[in-house]
């Protein structure tokens, strides 16, 4: 009885260790190998959860990363930066995004309900990577974009799939620059996660 009381303290205390942890992005963003090792934990593992993500829907790690990168910083909270009333007062937000992913109320509840996740948090890694791979699943299935194209999975993840049928970002800069720094950043975690094991 006394070991088993122990035994459940122990597993209550790592569980709130992790979460607090987790609560925070990790230091180093820039580095897959870096972002890994702070969020190696025996419950919260990063790198299992997003490599469960890739086996799932066969969208390649690094790219999941690095839309989560391009989108949040790793932030599990983050949500778009208010708009300024008069140039200086703190107003709205653009949108309802959130979390790791950024993704709408209206995505995250549409993804929820096809992957029967009812109770899938934005502000959770291992559902954000899922959602992310989830996401870039449906771009490949409804615009026929290849798993492996990071600045077109982007650009329909920022566009949503109707505005990159229709093409909605050809002459937006801003978008455009966005994919563009996703695709590199997917080759930089490539990069790097081929030589984790060898450090």
């Amino acid at each position: 009885m006394r070991y088993s009381r122990w035994l459940g303290l122990c597993l209550m205390s790592v569980a709130l260790l992790g979460s607090g942890c987790a609560m925070r992005a990790p230091e180093n963003v820039s580095n897959a190998c870096a972002i890994f090792d702070q969020r190696g934990g025996f419950i919260n593992n990063w790198q299992r959860q997003a490599k469960r993500a890739e086996r799932e829907f066969g969208v390649p790690m690094p790219i999941l990363l690095a839309t989560i990168y391009q989108e949040s910083r790793f932030h599990p909270r983050a949500r778009p930066p208010r708009k300024k009333l008069l140039g200086f007062i703190p107003w709205r937000r653009p949108s309802n995004a959130f979390g790791y992913a950024q993704a709408l109320n209206s995505t995250w509840d549409w993804y929820r309900e096809d992957t029967g996740r009812g109770l899938a948090r934005r502000s959770k890694f291992k559902d954000a990577v899922h959602f992310v791979g989830w996401y870039h699943d449906q771009t490949h299935r409804r615009n026929g974009v290849a798993k492996t194209d990071a600045h077109n999975l982007y650009l329909a993840y920022y566009s949503g799939h109707g505005g990159y049928a229709r093409g909605t970002w050809r002459n937006n800069r801003t978008i455009i620059n966005a994919a563009a720094r996703v695709s590199s950043m997917a080759q930089t975690y490539d990069t790097q996660l081929r030589g984790c094991g060898r450090r």
